[in-house]
């Protein structure tokens, strides 16, 4: 049950952008930007570029790539001094005024300076729109097939059976969110936010020397400031940290897979939606952190998607898997086989990947969710899920509220990846292996996903 990019769709993708002229360079995927280029529905920013120069390249041979497009360094991602993988600089360009995109790549498809070059992809979140919603039926994600249990559903992914046999919290395990920020002082969701234990809190020093002044519970990396919960739009990594943490047995509202686990808030997602330059920031803040704190941390959650292909994306996800990290990603929302119509970052070959589909209480999966033989791993609760929301919003008085999307499905695999190593232990590959070798056979995800089932946790 591994993952890999499907022949026969990445061949018709060869064939089908073989005679177009734009281009990037070979040490990337051009085939693959191009073919994103071309498809309507994956938005990028009209003036920038993501580029990546060789190792060993001069000042003066980067300005030469850039005069080709009258274009200026405008952020940098990455240094070539931080990398451990012989990587040159990693940088955000700003093109000239009039000069678009494709014609941009196409004049820096080749150039001696540069490893890759690709557009900023916008990428958007995957929703579509004795606890009170447990008791009351609504937390059906949680449930189980045991008939000695208040509440029952085969199709949940048996938190409730693993909580009554293990216990329900999840120690000292860390997991980050990567989304549009969330809620810290949620009242289900305080207790489990995380504290940057190199940080003191309102000092205005970068304590950690990681370049980010006072990221004491995370950093918002779309306003450039660490404020993680600006309350305009947050509502949706709310949503998807309740699900992973949210505190139970309290009497009120809902209760996550771990009742008690620590979450880094990492927002780079706003109203319009986040750039790939921000979500490389995030994934590489995240790996960051594990190895200068020594953090027990097991997954990102990445309820989000839509762009096109990016080396520079892949790559932050490599360094993350280098560090033993997961990346939880949603499979996303428009009902089409991922095997031959990719969906990113969910359908990156990554090792360290699990691409979760979403399916209703029923056991069918959503007809909204995104599906794939060898692209998606297995299904998740996704439909009708009831989580917590900022309590300030009007319209949700109390706090909570039910969304569907696959980002609701991801979170549950986030939180069974935190639940099986705080009982467990194990590295990435083992704690994916788990998750993935306890999936139940599913006739609605036989043939549509790797495992052809659903996330089981009760042996955890």
């Amino acid at each position: 049950m591994t993952r890999r990019l499907n022949a026969v769709g990445m061949s018709l993708a060869l064939a089908a952008v073989a005679s177009l002229p734009l281009s990037v360079q070979a040490q990337g995927r051009p085939d693959l930007v191009s073919q994103s280029l071309r498809d309507a529905s994956r938005t990028y920013v009209p003036d920038e570029l993501i580029i990546q120069f060789r190792r060993d390249v001069s000042e003066s041979a980067k300005e030469g790539a850039l005069r080709a497009v009258a274009g200026r360094l405008h952020d940098e991602l990455l240094s070539a001094a931080s990398r451990r993988d012989g990587r040159g600089d990693l940088h955000v360009a700003r093109l000239a005024p009039g000069l678009t995109v494709p014609a941009a790549l196409q004049a820096l498809a080749r150039h001696p300076a540069i490893d890759f070059v690709e557009p900023n992809w916008i990428l958007r979140r995957q929703d579509l729109s004795n606890d009170k919603y447990y008791t009351s039926g609504q937390l059906w994600g949680m449930f189980g097939d045991d008939a000695s249990l208040t509440q029952n559903n085969s199709f949940g992914s048996q938190a409730a059976e693993a909580w009554a046999s293990k216990g329900t919290g999840c120690g000292s395990v860390v997991v980050a969110v990567i989304d549009e920020g969330y809620m810290i002082t949620h009242p289900e969701l305080a207790p489990n936010v995380w504290t940057n234990p190199g940080e003191v809190a309102g000092n205005g020093v970068d304590d950690d020397g990681n370049g980010l002044i006072d990221d004491v519970n995370g950093w918002d990396f779309a306003g450039n400031n660490n404020s993680v919960f600006d309350g305009v739009g947050d509502d949706h990594g709310t949503h998807v940290a309740g699900t992973i943490g949210g505190v139970g047995g309290n009497s009120a509202g809902v209760a996550g897979m771990c009742w008690s686990i620590k979450m880094i808030a990492v927002k780079f997602l706003g109203s319009s939606g986040g750039t790939t330059a921000n979500a490389i920031k995030s994934v590489d803040y995240v790996t960051d952190l594990k190895t200068r704190h020594g953090l027990n941390l097991v997954a990102t959650n990445n309820s989000w998607g839509g762009g096109g292909f990016s080396q520079g994306l892949q790559d932050a996800i490599t360094r993350a898997g280098d560090a033993d990290i997961l990346f939880m990603a949603a499979a996303g929302n428009s009902g089409i086989n991922t095997d031959f119509s990719p969906h990113y970052p969910s359908s990156y070959d990554n090792a360290n990947i699990i691409s979760v589909a979403s399916i209703e209480k029923t056991g069918a999966i959503s007809g909204f969710s995104n599906f794939g033989a060898t692209s998606v791993d297995l299904g998740a609760p996704g439909g009708d899920i009831w989580s917590t929301v900022p309590r300030r919003f009007v319209r949700f008085p109390n706090g909570y509220n039910s969304y569907s999307g696959t980002s609701m499905a991801t979170p549950h695999v986030t939180g069974a990846a935190a639940m099986y190593s705080a009982r467990n232990g194990g590295t990435a590959a083992q704690i994916k292996a788990a998750i993935l070798g306890t999936a139940v056979p599913t006739p609605s995800l036989a043939g549509k996903t790797v495992t052809g089932g659903r996330l089981d946790v009760s042996s955890f």
